[in-house]
This record gives structure tokens, C-alpha cells and sequence, in this order.
């Protein structure tokens, strides 16, 4: 392996995908919309182009030997041409899909399955995560200005996952064929309910909060307004209610490949208190 590409590179799991990448000595070129707003460390070969054009996919990956692959859209519209773009220059391929990905029929389980049926020729390597610690930023803006979060389904267990863990996960399985085919359910250490994950954060900024639970009916308002896809909404709330009888699994798999256990959310909580401080800008 001596070149690879890694498409949403300036993101929150592509950026330590790229850096585990480069400390593995391994050269990156980084697909961008942006060249000059990357921020990506000054050996990534910057290639600018969008997923969503498939020509430039095509050109960002002639002459690499893989490609770290998400796709960006809750819809699969002008997936199939990206994905026929990008395999016609490289045939490895590790994808970052998601656990609820079922196997028995992985093209009714939204996009991500989708796309993974589009990635049938290729050798490929499916990364199935739950949901990222990182969507708890989402409460970034109530924590700074107030004391009291507002949700719906506060009692929802889930086991997120760290964006490093899943990035280590993937690097693994581009370094060595050994992961081609491979299907990997991703989860954090624990499952944590929405309650218990705004009190970690609690405790990272050393402030106060408390939870409000919102209907489905102020849920879905604010998730309107916020720009959200209706058929969206409906499926998350309903999800995140399942949760509070039936909370998300937890696997054993990022322990198995990285000989170490998964990050906790306390941790992640700590690296990012200062987000969540009253000081802070969201970013």
C-alpha cells in the first residue's frame, strides 16, 4: 500500500483516518471540496472535487492502491455513480457504513445498505458503527447558554462510539488484506442513556445540567425547522424511543482488532469540554 484516498477527510472521522494513515507511513490524497480550506496537515496531497461529482472522484483516484469511502446524503441518489467512479481506479475499498445495516436485506436498511450493495464487486471492507459520540455536539449550544438540555427519549441507551476508534478500525483494514469481505460492527464500551451522557458532560465542564424531555411532537418541530427530512424525523424518534426498552448493543469487535478496549464517552467528554464551556463558539 503506498497511496490512499480518503474521501470526507476534513471530517470528524476522516481527519484521524488521514493521521492514522500518515503515521503508518503510508501517503494520502485527500479529496476536498476546498483545497484552501482543508486544514489538513501539509503532506496530504489535496485533491479538490466533491462526491457528488463523479468525474472528479474518478480523478482523485487514478493512481491510488484503496480509498477510505463514506458517502455524505441520507439518500443514495448519484451514489451508484460515484461508487462506479471511484472502483473503476481502485478495487479496495473500506466504507464507512452503519450498524444498523441488516445483512438479511442490506438494501431496505436506508443508505449506507444501499451503497454497500453498490460496492458488491469491489474488495471491500464494511465498517457498520452506531451512532458517534460526536452527536452529542448537537447539545453544544443549550450547554453554553444555559443549564438545561431539552430531548426527546432521554432514557434511549446507546452505545456510541469515539470517531478515533472507528478511524483506527478503518486503517487497519486498509493496511492488510486480511479484512477484505469483513463486516464490522462498531460500538463504544458501554451503553449510556441520552440522561447519563449529558451528566458525563456535566462533569467534563464541572457545570450544572439538567435533562427536559420534549414530546415527539416538540421533537419534531425543532428538527423541522432545523432542516430535517420529515420521513427522517419520524424514523429517529421512533428509534430513539425503541432504545429506552431496548438499548443498542455492544460489541466486542474494536477490542478484538486494536487489543485494547474502546474509548469511553467520559473520555470524549474531556477532550471536548471546552465545546461545550460558555466561553466556547460552537464549531
Amino acid at each position: 500500500m503506498t497511496t490512499v484516498l480518503v474521501t470526507g477527510a476534513t471530517g470528524r472521522v476522516g481527519r484521524h483516518v488521514v493521521q492514522g494513515l500518515l503515521d503508518a507511513g503510508v501517503s494520502v490524497r485527500a479529496l476536498v471540496r476546498d483545497p484552501s480550506q482543508a486544514g489538513l496537515p501539509p503532506d496530504v496531497e489535496l485533491a479538490a472535487g466533491d462526491l457528488y461529482d463523479p468525474a472528479s472522484v474518478e480523478r482523485a483516484a487514478t493512481g491510488t492502491d484503496a480509498a477510505f469511502l463514506l458517502w455524505p446524503s441520507f439518500s443514495a441518489e448519484g451514489a451508484e455513480q460515484t461508487v462506479s467512479a471511484l472502483t473503476r481506479q481502485v478495487s479496495r475499498v473500506v466504507y464507512l457504513s452503519s450498524l444498523n445495516v441488516s445483512d438479511e436485506d442490506p438494501a431496505a436498511s436506508g443508505v449506507w445498505g444501499e451503497v454497500e450493495v453498490l460496492l458488491a464487486g469491489a474488495d471491500w471492507t464494511f465498517l457498520r458503527p452506531g451512532g458517534f459520540m460526536a452527536n452529542t455536539l448537537e447539545w453544544a449550544d443549550e450547554l453554553r447558554l444555559g443549564d438545561v438540555v431539552r430531548m426527546p427519549s432521554p432514557g434511549a441507551g446507546r452505545s456510541l462510539i469515539h470517531e478515533r476508534d472507528i478511524a483506527a478500525v478503518a486503517v487497519l483494514a486498509l493496511l492488510d488484506d486480511k479484512h477484505v469481505g469483513q463486516k464490522y460492527s462498531l460500538t463504544g464500551p458501554e451503553v449510556l442513556t441520552q440522561s447519563e451522557q449529558v451528566a458525563a458532560l456535566s462533569h467534563a465542564i464541572g457545570k450544572p445540567v439538567r435533562v427536559e424531555e420534549q414530546t415527539p411532537d416538540e421533537a419534531r418541530q425543532v428538527m423541522l425547522a432545523q432542516g430535517a427530512d420529515p420521513s427522517f424525523i419520524d424514523g429517529a424518534l421512533a428509534y430513539w424511543h425503541s432504545l429506552i426498552d431496548s438499548p443498542e448493543p455492544v460489541t466486542t469487535t474494536v477490542e478484538s482488532l486494536l487489543n485494547r478496549p474502546p474509548l469511553t464517552f467520559r473520555t470524549w467528554a474531556a477532550e471536548h469540554a471546552n465545546t461545550f464551556r460558555p466561553s466556547q463558539r460552537f464549531e
